[in-house]
C-alpha cells in the first residue's frame, strides 16, 4: 500500500470512529428524550393505562425485532445501509406517533420505530457500532475507545432527559397549547433520528464487513469452537441481564422512597450524581483493564458493585444509602466498556456483528423476565428481596464468567 493510500485508509478509519461517536451520542438524546416523555404524552393523548402498556411493549418488540435483523441480516444488507435503514424508520416511527389515532396505529408505529423507552439505547443499531469500532484502532487502545463510545452515550442519555422539560417550557413560556407542545417534542426525536441516519451515511467502505481471509481451522479456531464461546458468552449475559432487571433504577429509585421518605427532587440529584459517576467508570475500566486484563475487570469490580448493593437495605439513613450507591455506581458498569471490547476480541471480524447482536438478543431477552418478579416482591412487602436477588445472581454471573473465560485472553493480553 503506497503512503498516500495509507494515510487515506487512516483518515477513513477515524472519520468512522468520530462518526459512531456523534451517532450514539445523538442516539443517546433522542433515547433518553423519549424514554421520559413516552407514557406521558400517550396519556395526554387519552390513552388508558393499560393502552400505553401495550404501545410501550410494542416498542420494545421492535427494537428486539430489529436486533434479530441486525444480527443475521445486516452484513449482507450491508453496515451503512442498515444503520441508515434502522435510523430512517426509528423517524417514520416517532413522526406516526404523533398522526395516529388509534391504539393499534399507535402500537405499530411504536413497533415500526422501535420505540426505545428504557432510557438508553441497546438495540440493533449499537450492535452494529460495536462490531464497527474495533476496525477504527488497534487492538491496544479497542478497550479506551469503548470507553469513550459509552460515556458519550452516557452523556447523551443524561442531555436527552432534560428534553423532557421542552413540552412545559413552551407551553409555560410561549403559551403553545399543551398537546402541540408535546408532538413539538416528539417531531424533535424523529428530527435527531434524521440526523443520526445522516451521520451513517458517512461511514466509510471500511465499516462493511471483514472478508473471511483465513481458513476455518486457523489460528482463530475453527467457526464452530468460536460460535460455542460466543454462545457462552450470550447465555451468561442474559444471566447479567436478569439479574440488571431486579436492580432497574425505577426500581432501586421506588425502594429508596419508601424505605427513607425522600422525595422526588432528592432522587432526581441522587441519579444525577450516580450517572456522572457510571461516565467516569468507563475511563478507569479502560486504564484498569491494562493494567490487570479485560476479564478480571469485568469481575473484580462487578461482585464489589453487588456487595454495595447489598448494603442498602440496612443502611441506616438516606445519607449513608446515598453515598453507598453513588459508590456502587462508580463501580457497577465498568464492565460495559470491557465486556464489549472483550466480545469483539475472541471473534475474527467478520463474525463481530453476529456476535455482538446474540450478546444483545440475550440481554434483551434477560431484562423482560424480573422486572414482573421484583414487582410482585415489592407489592408483597419484601421491597429488599429484589435487591438480595439481583445481588446473588450478578455474583454467580461474575463467578460463571470468570471461570469460563479467565484463560482465553484478547490479543493485547497474550504477549
Amino acid at each position: 500500500m503506497s503512503s498516500r493510500a495509507h494515510r487515506r485508509s487512516g483518515l477513513n478509519t477515524q472519520n468512522d470512529r468520530l462518526v459512531i461517536y456523534g451517532a450514539a451520542s445523538l442516539r443517546g438524546l433522542a433515547a433518553g428524550a423519549i424514554s421520559v416523555l413516552a407514557a406521558v404524552y400517550l396519556a395526554k393523548r387519552g390513552f388508558d393505562e393499560a393502552a400505553i402498556g401495550v404501545v410501550l411493549s410494542a416498542g420494545l418488540a421492535g427494537v428486539f425485532a430489529g436486533t434479530i435483523f441486525g444480527t443475521y441480516y445486516a452484513d449482507r444488507f450491508g453496515r451503512r445501509r442498515s444503520l441508515v435503514a434502522l435510523s430512517l424508520l426509528a423517524a417514520i416511527g416517532g413522526a406516526a406517533l404523533v398522526w395516529t389515532g388509534t391504539l393499534w396505529a399507535a402500537a405499530l408505529a411504536a413497533f415500526l420505530g422501535m420505540l426505545n423507552t428504557q432510557g438508553s439505547d441497546r438495540g440493533a443499531a449499537q450492535a452494529l457500532e460495536q462490531a464497527i469500532l474495533p476496525a477504527t484502532t488497534s487492538d491496544a487502545e479497542r478497550t479506551q475507545v469503548y470507553a469513550r463510545y459509552n460515556a458519550l452515550a452516557d452523556v447523551g442519555g443524561a442531555a436527552g432527559a432534560l428534553l423532557a422539560a421542552l413540552p412545559a417550557l413552551l407551553r409555560d413560556h410561549w403559551q403553545v397549547a399543551e398537546l402541540r407542545a408535546y408532538d413539538s417534542t416528539i417531531f424533535l426525536y424523529a428530527a435527531l433520528s434524521l440526523l443520526v441516519a445522516w451521520a451513517y451515511s458517512q461511514l466509510s467502505d471500511r465499516a462493511e464487513r471483514a472478508p473471511v481471509a483465513l481458513p476455518l481451522s486457523d489460528s482463530h479456531g475453527t467457526a464452530p469452537g468460536v460460535r460455542r464461546q460466543v454462545h457462552k458468552f450470550a447465555l451468561l449475559s442474559g444471566l447479567d441481564a436478569v439479574g440488571g432487571g431486579f436492580i432497574g433504577s425505577a426500581l432501586i429509585a421506588y425502594f429508596l422512597y419508601v424505605r427513607f421518605g425522600v422525595n422526588e427532587t432528592e432522587l432526581a440529584l441522587l441519579f444525577v450524581a450516580a450517572r456522572t459517576m457510571t461516565v467516569l467508570s468507563h475511563f478507569l475500566a479502560a486504564w484498569l483493564a491494562r493494567r490487570i486484563g479485560l476479564v478480571n475487570t469485568m469481575v473484580f469490580t462487578h461482585i464489589p458493585s453487588s456487595l454495595l448493593l447489598l448494603t442498602l437495605p440496612i443502611a441506616p439513613t438516606f445519607g449513608v444509602a446515598a453515598a453507598l450507591f453513588i459508590l456502587r455506581e462508580g463501580l457497577s458498569e465498568m464492565d460495559v466498556p470491557t465486556r464489549q471490547s472483550y466480545l469483539m476480541a475472541i471473534v475474527p471480524p467478520h463474525e463481530r456483528a453476529w456476535a455482538a447482536g446474540i450478546s444483545q438478543l440475550a440481554r434483551a431477552g434477560g431484562r423482560m423476565v424480573s422486572p414482573l418478579l421484583a414487582g410482585a416482591a415489592m407489592q408483597a412487602g419484601a421491597l429488599w428481596v429484589p435487591l438480595a436477588a439481583g445481588a446473588a445472581i450478578k455474583i454467580a454471573y461474575d463467578l460463571l464468567l470468570w471461570r469460563a473465560f479467565r484463560l482465553i485472553r484478547p490479543p493485547e493480553e497474550q504477549g
